[in-house]
């Protein structure tokens, strides 16, 4: 009678943990959602990552936005069935360690066991840019797709690829590095070191960079008026209002980057035939139109004919909610897998 009793409570507590939370760790910003068993929002928290402070306050600062998150949606930590962490830079996705966030300044974080131990649930660990290529694939632009592949230029290129439902990842760590493929041998100098990789032809740092020339130059009055020739200041929507002021030289150097990374896609889709590609980040929100259209155009006169054919590009429906989304609905899958 004993024994029978102790495992209807224990039935009794698993069923409880119906709740999952989403977590976003930016270099800015950390996002936390938290959702009920049919996957509808209850509850969010948003802070500043205040990376600058150390690690240890880092760790401290997750758990605490997850805990607001909680008190917003009146849950208590033991409904919690897992958490999702959507992290940026190299990481061990099986032990949960961040190996190093240039981004942060924080090495060997180690996300999962310190999560774990603070509320007692399954916790998965997942590259940031995958997290939001499988929130599309769960909720938004790619839901149904056989395979999606998703890609996001920014800062630099981040890609991920979702299979038959699953993340293709390494059996340690995150892949699909799409923007250090080699497109232009000789090329200028990658962030990774080496040379004409297609962030350093394709990114927004990439463009900034040309752009701010041709504000020197004179031709792109909008851009030098708003921004100077600052890279760091020439972001997206500059860009875009430069466009939109009819300053070509801008556009050229805009579409020029996106045709870059119309080679790169086509390079993915001649490896994995995606049914769908999915265009996110800012300089794709900021200009959809011009993105979508000089991506397609590249992409399918590069790749093989068959697989052309085949694909659809769409922008992400997601927008910032796309990591933490995509993060919880991992680790429902991750745990689910196991149980």
């Amino acid at each position: 009678m004993h024994i029978e009793k102790c495992n209807i409570a224990l039935y009794i507590s698993h069923m409880e943990k119906t709740n999952w939370i989403g977590f976003d760790l930016g270099g800015t910003k950390m996002l936390a959602l938290a959702f009920d068993e049919k996957f509808k929002e209850i509850g969010r928290s948003r802070r500043k990552t205040k990376a600058s402070e150390g690690m240890k306050a880092g760790l401290c600062r997750i758990v605490e936005t997850i805990e607001e998150t909680l008190t917003e949606a009146k849950v208590s930590k033991e409904s919690i069935a897992g958490i999702g962490i959507g992290v940026p830079g190299p990481l061990d996705h099986r032990e949960g360690v961040i190996i190093d966030a240039p981004n942060l300044g924080w090495k060997d974080m180690p996300l999962k066991k310190t999560l774990a131990k603070a509320f007692g649930c399954d916790v998965v660990v997942v590259n940031d840019v995958d997290a939001g290529v499988y929130g599309e694939y769960s909720f938004g632009a790619a839901q149904g797709a056989h395979c999606a592949l998703g890609v996001f230029p920014g800062t630099g290129i981040g890609a991920g690829c979702v299979y038959r439902g699953q993340l293709i990842q390494g059996s340690v760590n995150s892949c699909m590095e799409l923007g250090h493929i080699p497109v232009l041998p000789e090329g200028p100098i990658c962030g990774c070191g080496k040379r004409g990789c297609l962030e350093a032809v394709a990114s927004r740092l990439a463009i900034s960079a040309a752009v701010a020339a041709e504000a020197f130059r004179g031709h792109g009055p909008t851009i030098l008026r708003e921004c100077g020739t600052d890279i760091s200041n020439i972001r997206s929507k500059a860009l875009a209002q430069s466009i939109a002021a009819g300053e070509k030289a801008v556009e050229d150097i805009v579409r020029q980057a996106a045709r870059w990374l119309g080679r790169g896609v086509a390079t993915a889709m001649n490896l994995f035939a995606p049914d769908i590609v999915v265009l996110g980040g800012g300089l794709v929100e900021a200009m959809p139109e011009l993105y979508i259209e000089e991506v397609k155009k590249s992409a399918t006169a590069i790749a093989m004919p068959a697989y052309a054919g085949m694909v659809r590009f769409t922008k992400a429906k997601l927008g910032d909610d796309a990591t933490a989304m995509g993060a919880a609905a991992w680790a429902r899958a991750e745990v689910r897998s196991v149980s």
